[in-house]
Formats: structure tokens, C-alpha cells, sequence
């Protein structure tokens, strides 16, 4: 059989997912070529990983840092061309040689890059939330009209996808959920590292305590997200986007111990799950091996360890960021986008040790609220809900009104 060798670039290839993708391609070198390495502050681990796949090109954010990268580059990767700022990073992710794109940046400023390789026919490999929460509809519409191949990397959608119908799952607004036979979505949820923490001390939450997350190793700030299951918020709102979804049809149920990463409800009565160890090489490896599948280095599952699998309702009075979330979506319009820019002043607060984890979603309701009715009808406009929303929360911020 003649292997097809996918030529990649990976926005944001020193974070977690970043890391797990260049751990699984090189478990597989006659299959995938590295071409295009980004990363911001960790500029020691991108030089790392420039010596270990010689990209012909790596992106960083400025020019101290391209200089700086240059410098360790000089002798182990000569050939490989230093870029720096935005522009670049939209241009490693329309190369012509390109044919797919890890988006793995965190927060809103993967969004231009990923929304232009969508717009230029890639196969983009979404582990980036925010290109859907901010930009959901602008988003989909570049994919269908350019083409795109669009594979969702986080776990919980990775699953679902998994267990659609090849028809709808590749191709969702040709149809409906209930034309598809499908009833709801279940998005599971681990509940976090505060699931059964007592309310009444919710507020004395540390940020060590915060980023230490039960079942998955993630970036500071997806893991206090976890832990207020903003997270789960935000995967609702993909999971709208992605599969064409009401969100009366999207359930999040929580699951402890993240061995079920979510299920499709038929009509019938059928549940379908996909099972897998919480290790996301799975879910990288099926993004980039679609159709088919590849080994991924992940211990197997061992269901006789795993013993047991508990699932509960999420507790709205513990995680009131999750009702916020579906109340954003509910609201339409850039409500999504401003939820998103405020949680993310939020907890970069709570990690600098200016507000309490409590007093997030608290900062980010007075944000909604100040900003109910922004337009989202162009790029343009929802970067300028989400600049306005970061002006409105880090006023909210400053004033200590939270």
C-alpha cells in the first residue's frame, strides 16, 4: 500500500497537545513531515523540537524571541527560516506544501490562523476552543465553502465524532441531528479536582490546587477552566458548531474517571461511547491518521483496572460557570465571544492571586451583562466584541466590583 505522507504545520507546538502531536508523528516519519513549528514563551522546547523535525519554517511571537530562536537554531537547524507575529502564523498555516494544520493554540489568538487555514481547504485538526466560541458561524461557513476537512481534537468531540454516522459526521449542515437518528449529544465531564470539595470552600481555592487536575496533564489555564468546568462550557459551545447542534440536544453528564470521553443517543435507545485511556495522543493520532488508524504509544485500556464508571449531573450551584456558558449560547449574537474574553481576564486573574476561584464566574456574569446585544456578523466584529469585553472585565477587575 503507497502511504499519502501529510506535510503539517502544528500552531502552538510547545503546549500539551503540541508535544503529543510531534510525540506521534515521530512514531510514524514515513508518514508525516513536520513543516511549519510555532510557539510564544517556551522558546527552549521550540528549538528542541526544530532540531528533532528540521522544519523548513518556525514562527515565534517577536523579534527578540526570532533572534534568540535563531541563535540556538544556528547550528543544529540551519535550514529552517525564523518568522515572528501574526502574520506569520497565518501564513505557516496556508503554505501550499501544507495539506493539514494542527490548531493548538491557546485562547483567542490562534483564531486568525486557524479560521485562514480553514479558509485555504486544509485539514485542520481543532484543539483551539476559542475559534469556535468566538467565531463558531464564520468558522463553518469558511470550511463548507473552501472545503476544508475539519477533525475536532478535543476529546470529548473527538469521541462523538468517532461514533456519528460518516455521512452527517463529515458532513453535518447537509442535515439534522434527528435526521441522522440521533437524539443528544452526552458530553462527559470529570468534574475536576473540586467535584466533591465542600461549597462552603470553594472561595479559600489555591491556584496550585486548581491546575492540579485528577486525570489529565494540561496548561495552567485549561486547568483551572477544568475545574470550573468553564471548560465543559466552552465544549458545548464546539460541540453547537461542530455538529449542528441545538443546545437542547447537548447533555453534559459528569464522569469521574474520563475512561467514557462521550456518547451519541440514537432514537432507538442505542447509547454509542468511545472508550480510551485519558492520554490525548488517541484522539491526535485519529485526527491525523482519518480514516484510518495508527499507533499512538498509549497504554491499552484495562477495563478490569478501571473496575467501575460512575456518571452524575453536573451540580449548576457548584459550577455556575457551565450554566453561564449555556446561557452565552442560548443568548446568541457575540455573547460566546464575550464569555470567552472574560473568563479568560478571569482566570488570569485568579493565577495572579487577585481574585478568588469563586469570584470568576461572578466577574464574568457582570461582563455579559454589561455587553448583552454585540453583533457577530464579520471577523471584525467579534474581534471587536472581544477586545470590548477585555476592556469591560479588566474594568470590572480593576475597580474590584467582583
Amino acid at each position: 500500500m503507497t502511504v499519502q505522507v501529510r506535510h503539517i504545520t502544528i500552531l502552538g507546538a510547545t503546549g500539551s497537545i503540541g508535544t503529543s502531536t510531534l510525540d506521534v508523528i515521530s512514531r510514524h516519519p514515513e508518514q508525516y513531515k513536520v513543516v511549519a513549528l510555532t510557539g510564544s514563551s517556551q522558546i527552549e522546547r521550540l528549538a528542541k523540537a526544530c532540531i528533532d523535525h528540521q522544519p523548513a519554517y518556525a514562527v515565534v511571537l517577536d523579534e527578540q524571541a526570532a533572534d534568540r530562536l535563531q541563535g540556538m537554531l544556528a547550528d543544529h537547524a540551519p535550514d529552517t527560516c525564523v518568522l515572528c507575529g501574526a502574520d506569520a502564523l497565518t501564513r505557516v498555516a496556508t503554505l501550499p506544501e501544507v495539506d493539514t494544520v494542527m490548531a493548538a493554540i491557546v485562547g483567542s489568538a490562534g483564531m486568525p490562523a486557524t479560521l485562514a487555514a480553514a479558509r485555504a481547504g486544509k485539514r485542520v485538526l481543532l484543539a483551539n476552543k476559542e475559534t469556535l466560541v468566538l467565531a463558531g458561524g464564520l468558522f463553518m461557513n469558511a470550511v463548507r465553502d473552501s472545503g476544508a476537512e475539519l477533525l475536532p481534537i478535543d476529546s470529548e468531540h473527538n469521541a462523538i465524532y468517532q461514533v456519528l454516522p460518516i455521512a452527517f459526521r463529515e458532513h453535518p449542515y447537509r442535515t439534522s441531528l434527528a435526521a441522522a437518528g440521533i437524539s443528544k449529544l452526552l458530553l462527559t465531564a470529570s468534574g475536576g479536582p473540586f467535584r466533591t470539595r465542600s461549597l462552603d470552600s470553594l472561595h479559600r481555592v489555591t491556584p496550585e490546587e486548581a491546575v492540579r487536575h485528577p486525570n489529565w496533564s494540561m496548561g495552567q489555564k485549561i486547568s483551572v477552566d477544568s475545574a470550573s468546568m468553564m471548560n465543559k462550557g466552552l465544549e458545548v459551545i464546539e460541540a453547537h458548531w461542530l455538529f449542528n447542534a441545538p443546545a437542547s440536544q447537548i447533555q453534559v453528564v459528569v464522569h469521574p474517571q474520563s475512561v467514557v470521553h462521550s456518547m451519541v443517543e440514537y432514537q432507538d435507545g442505542s447509547v454509542l461511547a468511545q472508550l480510551g485511556s485519558p492520554d490525548m495522543r488517541i484522539p491526535i493520532a485519529y485526527g491525523l491518521a482519518y480514516p484510518h488508524r495508527i499507533e499512538t504509544g498509549v497504554r491499552p485500556l484495562n477495563l478490569f483496572e478501571v473496575g467501575r464508571l460512575d456518571f452524575e449531573e453536573p451540580d449548576l450551584q457548584r459550577f455556575p460557570c457551565l450554566a453561564l456558558a449555556f446561557a452565552a449560547l442560548e443568548s446568541g449574537g457575540a455573547a460566546t465571544a464575550v464569555l470567552n474574553a472574560a473568563n479568560e481576564i478571569a482566570v488570569a486573574a485568579f493565577l495572579s492571586g487577585q481574585i478568588r476561584f469563586t469570584d470568576i464566574p461572578v466577574l464574568i456574569e457582570k461582563t455579559l451583562s454589561a455587553l448583552p446585544c454585540l453583533p457577530a456578523d464579520s471577523i471584525e466584529s467579534l474581534l471587536a466584541a472581544d477586545g470590548e469585553a477585555r476592556r469591560v472585565a479588566s474594568q470590572e477587575l480593576a475597580t474590584c466590583t467582583c
